[in-house]
Parts: structure tokens; sequence; C-alpha cells
């Protein structure tokens, strides 16, 4: 297994539309094993193949406290929605920034596992949330596509002059303990959904 790197707001690779997954082959399987390993390493919820320059549908998720419940989404579509709510979202490509989104409260999604076999299974609370905001990243649709344009391009400024900063002060090991500090200095959001997709 290997950690991924993900893409960052504003990389113009975070626009691609994800392409089906026609192979359920042994190269799949190290993708998905890869994209957990980077996942839960960052640390996140949720990671679509997108985030980390992988062009098909592919979805990674896990939204138990005691993170032992790793689900895979192939070729994931939403067939049902139900209710809505507004929750603070974050995200692994925008880092460091917490916006409230509205979503539905429960999703029904047909999908296919990591050896190709169809499955539908009902989400509700934060696995619906994840599962919807995983799929925009497959779309090519970003948290911050729900923002103004001038909050858009002020994150858009701030997450480049930290990128420069980071660039500038040495290392990608020191640029990554910097996030994680960063990350625990944040503080915590108060909605269950407000984690990092």
């Amino acid at each position: 297994m290997a950690l991924l790197p993900i893409l960052e707001f504003p990389d113009p690779r975070l626009r691609t539309r994800a392409q089906p997954v026609q192979s359920f082959d042994a190269a799949l399987e190290r993708v998905v094993a890869d994209m957990f390993e980077t996942m839960y390493a960052a640390p996140g919820v949720g990671l679509a193949g997108t985030q980390v320059d992988v062009h098909r549908q592919i979805i990674v998720m896990d939204t138990s406290a005691e993170k032992d419940q790793p689900q895979v989404y192939i070729n994931a579509q939403i067939v049902e929605r139900e209710g809505s709510e507004v929750a603070e979202e974050g995200c692994l490509s925008v880092p460091n920034v917490f916006e409230p989104i509205k979503r539905a409260t429960r999703v029904r999604a047909k999908a296919q596992d990591v050896k190709g076999q169809m499955f539908e299974r009902e989400l509700t609370g934060l696995a619906a949330v994840c599962l919807q905001h995983e799929l925009d990243h497959l779309a090519g649709k970003l948290l911050v596509d729900y923002l103004s344009l001038l909050k858009r391009e002020w994150i858009r400024r701030k997450l480049e002059k930290e990128r420069r900063e980071r660039a500038a002060g040495g290392t990608k090991d020191a640029a990554k303990e910097a996030a994680k500090d960063a990350a625990k200095a944040a503080p915590a959001p108060t909605h269950p959904a407000g984690r990092v997709i």
C-alpha cells in the first residue's frame, strides 16, 4: 500500500469528471487499498478517486468513530433522496475550510463493490453526507462551488498562500507536520457531520 498525494483546490484536475470502472481486478484492489490508507492518514472520512488523480468512479469511506467500518462504492449512483439538512462540511482537497452545505438526510445508493458485485444501501447522517460529497468530486464539483464567488476566491488565495509558505519553509515532511498541527489546532465543528470528508 502507498500514500497517494491529495490534490488541492484550485488544481484543475479536481474538475475532471470520473469515468466508470470497467475492470474489477488486482490493480483496482491496489488503488482502493491505497485510497483507504491515504484517507485514514489524512485523516478524513471519505475520499474520491478524483482527489488522488485517479479519474475513475471510486469512493472509499469510513464514517465510524473507531475507523473500523471501511466501505467502497464503485460506479455509485443515488437512486433516492429524502429530507434535507444544512451541516458544516470540510474537505481534504480544500484544507482547513469548513462551510455549511445543504444535503439530503437520507439516500439510497446503488453501487458495485471491489469485486464488481452490485449492491444497494441506505445511508443516513454522516454517511449520507459523505457519499453525496464524494459523488460531487467524481462529477468535478467541489465544496467551494456551493459558496459565493467572492468567498471561493478568498479561499483560493488563502490556500495558494499557505502552499507558497509551506514550499518556502522546507521539506514535504515539514509541510505535512505543519498541516497536521494546523488541523489539530483548528476548532472542531459542532455538528456531527462537520468532519473532513
